[in-house]
Parts: C-alpha cells; structure tokens; sequence
C-alpha cells in the first residue's frame, strides 16, 4: 500500500457502536496528518464534518475503512469499483465472513497498516452483462454474486445456461445464483451450494430450488464465460447484484458472467484465516 496520506471511511446508518467510534477515528486519522473523506452516514455520526455521496468517497483514496457489516462492506465495495484501493473492514456487530476486524483492533491494525505490515487479501470480483437484442444494455461488478430469481409470487422460471460453448442445462427453478469464492457463503450457501476457498479459481452455478432434483451445484472454472438465457415472460425474472441493486428481465435477454480482471483488496487481520471465519460464524466444532 502506498504511503496513507487520504482514508475514505463508509459506514453503516444507525449503528449504535459508530457514535463513539467514528469521533475516535477521525481525531487518530487527522492526528497523523491523515486528511479524510467521508460518506453522509458517517457524518451523522459527529459534528463538524461534511459528508459527500457514497460513491464519491474513494476518489484519491489510500484506503477506505468500513464500519458495519458485510452488507455495508458489499456496498463500499460496489463504490470503488475497479479502483484496486485498500478496504479496511471493521464489524460493528457479529462476526462477519468479510469484516473480519473487532472495534477493539481498529487502531492495532490501522497501526499495522500504516507500517506496511498488514496482510491484504486479493477477491476476485464477477462481472455481469445484461445482452438485450444482441447489445448490451446494462454491466455490473459483483464480490458475491449475480442472482437470478423469479419475480412473481410462486411462479418458477425458465432459464437455459451455457458454460463456453457448451449447454449445461435447461432450468426450471425458482432461480439460478452465479457465484465468486467470497459469494460462496452467502446466498450460494444457503441454497445448499460448496464452501469455496477464497483463493480457488472457480465461478459456482448453484440453482435455487429446482423443479429437478438432480440439477445440483456446479463449479466451473474461473476462465469461463457462463450465459443463461430467460424463457420467461418479461419482468417475471429479475437480476440481482450482489443482494442490492439490480433490474428486471425481459424475456430472451441473455446475462453473460465471467470473471473479472479487476480484484477487491480486503485488508484482513493476520491472526484470522479462512477457517477460523468459518468455525466462528458456522458454529463449528473444534477439539
């Protein structure tokens, strides 16, 4: 990471664990000669400072620190974008598969990254064309993943996907999750897809409920390109983006994932690994 001269920090609303910790923050960031940009959340949350649109935060940014949960983590994530920026992620409740650093170590490992001594993993983020007639008529950047689920109140839908150039299946499901490593224990997860080490190169097709028995999970390598077509009446499927933005599909619209070539850099705390997550917030056994 290069020299921390500019931190962006992003925040959940209405976090009760920010009101004493963003003043905190600040005063350590501005006592190092750090200048700050801050979202409109954060802001609330002291006097004195001016908030600016989500979106904007990461501009000339060394690293971007986020207080909440995963999903605020998502978000700041969708706001970089594919600047390859640093993001600091602080869990303000429970243990997060993402935001894995306690209030207690902020300063610690703040500390730590100003040294240069912390450990930044690299997650692949999915990208997802919307093909309409041929063009493409909307992109999107995902850490998790990109859903497709029906929109009508039980109704399955029909979709038909290929891997490369090769049919995979017709699926009549309630949906279809196309998923990264990180997405793998979210959405993907519970509807009955694999654990995915972050590290592994592969893209997961888990479909969401489907007519089919046997239509099970699929790992696919991380180079493929996956196109799933709607056979469904328009507006009756809709895409998602990482559980928050999204929009309506029409029928023979054709979404086209593929792995992108830009990556989110998660500043990871160097006593927490992957398994370590995983016992935690699975509740998993040890001896």
């Amino acid at each position: 990471m290069p020299i921390l001269r500019t931190a962006g920090i992003i925040s959940k609303p209405g976090a009760r664990a920010a009101h004493q910790l963003v003043p905190e923050l600040l005063t350590w960031l501005h006592q190092r000669g750090i200048e700050v940009r801050c979202d409109e959340e954060t802001a609330a949350y002291t006097s004195g400072v001016a908030g600016m649109p989500r979106d904007a935060v990461p501009e000339n940014c060394d690293l971007v620190i986020v207080l909440g949960g995963d999903g605020t983590l998502l978000s700041a994530a969708r706001a970089i974008g594919k600047r390859e920026i640093p993001l600091f992620p602080v869990n303000l409740g429970g243990l997060g598969f993402l935001t894995a650093i306690t209030i207690d170590e902020v300063f610690p490992e703040l500390q730590r990254a100003l040294q240069g001594e912390h450990r930044v993993a690299k997650r692949k983020l999915l990208n997802t064309e919307v093909l309409r007639d041929g063009a493409v008529v909307a992109t999107y950047d995902a850490l998790n993943d990109a859903v497709l689920t029906k929109a009508s109140i039980a109704r399955m839908i029909d979709l038909q996907a290929h891997v490369d150039d090769q049919f995979v299946a017709d699926y009549k499901a309630d949906g279809l999750i196309i998923c990264t490593p990180t997405g793998s224990t979210a959405y993907s997860l519970a509807a009955g897809g694999p654990i995915i080490f972050p590290s592994v190169p592969a893209i997961c097709m888990t479909p969401i409920c489907p007519h089919m028995l046997t239509n099970r999970p699929v790992l696919v390598p991380e180079t493929s390109v996956i196109r799933v077509a709607s056979h469904s009446p328009d507006e009756s499927v809709f895409l998602t983006i990482d559980g928050q933005i999204g929009a309506p599909i029409r029928e023979n619209d054709t979404i086209v994932c593929r792995s992108s070539q830009f990556s989110l850099h998660l500043v990871r705390p160097p006593r927490m690994m992957f398994f370590d997550v995983l016992r935690q917030k699975l509740k998993w056994g040890e001896r």
